[in-house]
């Protein structure tokens, strides 16, 4: 069972309006505002629909994937593309390990500032996941 709501801070509902997160005993949930009625959503239920989202845009882009990476944390030998690469293709795990874990404030505030955002239904279906787009490397890098 997780521990902590992977996404707090960041899921929102149908209406923009922030979904808060509680404990049901020591259950993480995220609290819907269904009409007045607060709507208790265990955040697993929640979390892993985000992350099969990301691991459905993972899939298949791996390599690109690493490169990219390697060259941002400005380590794009071949070895450190290798090892980003096993990270990626391996992405199960790092979501597991992320149950246990959490993710730190200071990244989901973040992932906050720069877009993301996780839509929930009132009964904690994953609507829409907004994630920050690239900048095409020939434009401008202003968005839409």
């Amino acid at each position: 069972m997780p521990r902590y709501p992977l996404f707090a801070g960041l899921v929102i509902d149908e209406f923009d309006r922030p979904v808060d997160t509680a404990y049901v005993g020591d259950e993480p949930c995220y609290v819907v505002d269904d009409a007045g009625f607060r709507r208790h959503i265990p955040s697993e239920q929640v979390d892993r629909q985000v992350l099969e989202k990301m691991r459905e845009q993972i899939r298949g882009n791996e390599d690109l994937l690493s490169e990219q990476a390697a060259k941002m944390l400005g380590t794009d030998d071949i070895f450190s593309v290798a090892m980003l690469q096993q990270q990626f293709k391996n992405i199960e795990q790092q979501f597991e390990n992320l149950f246990a874990v959490g993710i730190p404030e200071d990244a989901r505030a973040y992932l906050g500032m720069a877009g993301f955002k996780v839509v929930v239904d009132i009964h904690g279906q994953v609507v829409r996941l907004d994630q920050p787009a690239a900048a095409d490397e020939g434009g401008d890098g202003g968005g839409e």
